[in-house]
């Protein structure tokens, strides 16, 4: 049987999920009267919930006898080092792009690395359903951008196909609408290349990992030339060039949603390897007699830092199951396995750890994941990493795109200028602004939600990584001050009431809060202890119904992000599996005042 590897590379929410969906069912993978839902490849709650695709899956479908194994790839930058691993598994790619917003800045990122491989693009433009869509000036721009990536000839010269993956068709014009995908099926059994093996010794890169309880770790990854049969010795070539000798208990190869058993694998297949013991992601599993290593994956260096430090807050304890620093350590651990991106470094205390990741999103999906799974722990500042060049301090700097209504431009750029950003260009599209420019990764912590609260919740930003540059000096921080609890209790409506002219309070009557917890924001610059577990005193002279009810505005709550951005160089985010609490890192004030610089 023929096979065809393909992925499926775009921007966040230009419908690769959703395209992978319509393709499985065309195939016809499921049965007539199957209920399958939408999104099928978002499996995990996480990705339901934001409705992006963090980790890349793999899925197989047949089509007129060829095997085509489709790789669904995250859109979000912060996820580029899923994608980087596994485009090495891919014949060819399927670029999508939206037939309104055009080629975004992640279409570009991930295309580079896709043309730097030397695969072969085939451009899908999706949603050409929508109102006032330029599908013609779209498929210009993207051979416009294809130019500026320095793309081969036989790239440059792309098949396209025009439709919507959610009406179900695809058509070779978009005026002319289908009734299925089946211009797109033939384009990539046409136009993706099948793959050719060299020949010579068994070679195979691993790509990604997975996890079963039953058989252990399992290495998954495209056969490259040689033959895979079960119970063969290899041996697994390192990244650092040292070879372990190793033994395949059972081969998987996919087939629709799952896998399936067998005995041996032909070159150019994916499959997933059961029994190898100590292998990484980029090592190569190569004949045990000869070995030859393939060109390992080389990652992007991480451009942020946290500090996660062990739950050591009066409410410990209460919520989750994992509260030690062996417990937190030991996850970091395994997460590094198959987190690519990621990076640890122990600090000089054995309750804290520097994680290094690409963006506020990528270590906060981290952080999420390991609440649900019932850790306790405390997050610092996100830090951007400074580098030295020759002698230069350098920092990150990303090139954001915001698109916005036409009437708020001027407020949003004024907030981008003021945190050191500098506006490239601006173009209108119907009512809206779609504005570039190149500003610092410290500029880019905390702006979403100024720019979403500024713009009435319409402004849409998306942002990559550029390059490093020198230092561009300070930017301003909150400029409001905190509240900070004096006592451990439980707030009562009247304080809060009575305290509501001080500022906006992060906390609801009734919840317990403790000494040294951050409870709202200050109206002024400075930080301010009060005292919202005072009750009304009830003697002869006040009784208890004669003042006014108490009206109280409802408490600010944050998102894990929200959280990880708002928070000053002396607090922490409290993280537990029912409660995200901020908190100052010395919880009394004769503390805070001590070692305050």
């Amino acid at each position: 049987m023929k096979i065809k590897n393909i992925a499926i590379i775009a921007h966040v929410d230009h419908g690769k999920t959703t395209l992978v969906d319509k393709i499985m069912h065309h195939c016809s993978l499921f049965r007539e009267n199957e209920q399958s839902g939408e999104l099928i490849l978002d499996n995990n709650d996480l990705e339901r919930e934001r409705g992006i695709t963090i980790t890349s899956k793999n899925v197989s479908v047949v089509y007129k006898d060829t095997k085509i194994n489709i790789i669904d790839t995250p859109g979000h930058a912060d996820f580029g080092g899923e994608v980087e691993r596994v485009l090495n598994m891919a014949d060819g790619v399927l670029l999508l792009v939206d037939a309104f917003e055009g080629p975004m800045p992640q279409t570009r990122f991930v295309l580079q690395k896709a043309i730097d491989l030397g695969l072969k693009p085939c451009v899908v433009v999706n949603k050409v359903d929508k109102d006032n869509c330029t599908p013609d000036e779209v498929h210009e721009s993207i051979f416009d951008l294809m130019f500026e990536l320095g793309a081969e000839e036989w790239q440059l010269d792309f098949p396209t196909v025009y439709g919507s993956a959610k009406q179900n068709w695809m058509s070779t014009d978009w005026q002319k609408p289908t009734d299925s995908l089946e211009p797109l099926l033939d384009m990539v059994l046409e136009h993706v290349p099948s793959f050719k093996a060299e020949e010579g010794s068994l070679q195979m890169l691993i790509t990604s990992l997975d996890f079963s309880s039953f058989t252990g770790r399992i290495a998954i990854g495209r056969l490259q030339r040689g033959v895979l049969k079960e119970g063969l010795q290899v041996a697994l070539v390192k990244r650092d060039g040292s070879i372990v000798k190793s033994k395949i208990k059972e081969i998987h190869t996919f087939e629709g949603m799952g896998r399936k058993k067998v005995t041996e694998v032909q070159p150019g297949d994916i499959c997933a390897l059961v029994g190898l013991e100590g292998f990484e992601i980029g090592d190569t599993i190569a004949d045990a007699e000869n070995p030859e290593a393939l060109q390992t994956i080389a990652i992007d260096e991480p451009t942020m830092s946290m500090l996660f430090t062990i739950n050591d807050s009066p409410f410990f304890g209460k919520d989750g199951k994992f509260v030690t620093s062996r417990h937190i350590k030991e996850r970091l651990e395994k997460e590094l396995e198959k987190n690519l991106a990621l990076r640890m470094q122990p600090t000089d205390s054995a309750d804290k750890f520097m994680v290094f990741g690409r963006g506020v999103l990528h270590l906060s999906v981290l952080i999420e994941t390991m609440r649900r799974e019932g850790y306790e722990l405390q997050i610092g500042q996100p830090q951007v990493i400074v580098k030295e060049i020759d002698g230069v301090k350098c920092e990150p700097v990303e090139e954001m795109t915001i698109d916005l209504p036409e009437t708020v431009s001027g407020t949003a750029i004024n907030m981008v200028t003021i945190r050191k950003g500098e506006m490239l260009s601006m173009e209108g599209k119907g009512d809206r602004m779609v504005c570039k420019f190149v500003i610092p990764s410290r500029g880019i912590i905390g702006l979403r939600n100024q720019l979403l609260t500024a713009t009435a919740g319409e402004a849409i930003m998306t942002h990559r990584f550029l390059e490093y540059q020198p230092l561009k000096g300070g930017i301003p921080e909150r400029q409001n001050g905190s509240l900070v609890s004096m006592e451990t209790g439980t707030a009562i409506p009247y304080s809060i009431d009575k305290l509501q002219d001080r500022g906006k309070f992060f906390v609801d009557p009734g919840e317990d809060i403790y000494e040294g917890q951050v409870i709202g924001e200050n109206s002024r610059q400075d930080d301010m202890t009060v005292n919202i577990t005072k009750t009304k005193k009830l003697s002869n002279v006040r009784s208890s119904g004669a003042d006014d009810k108490a009206k109280i505005v409802p408490a600010i709550k944050f998102s894990l992000e929200e959280a990880l951005e708002y928070i000053q160089k002396d607090e922490y985010v409290e993280v537990t599996p029912n409660h995200l609490r901020i908190r100052k890192i010395h919880l009394k004030e004769v503390d805070r005042k001590r070692n305050k610089i």
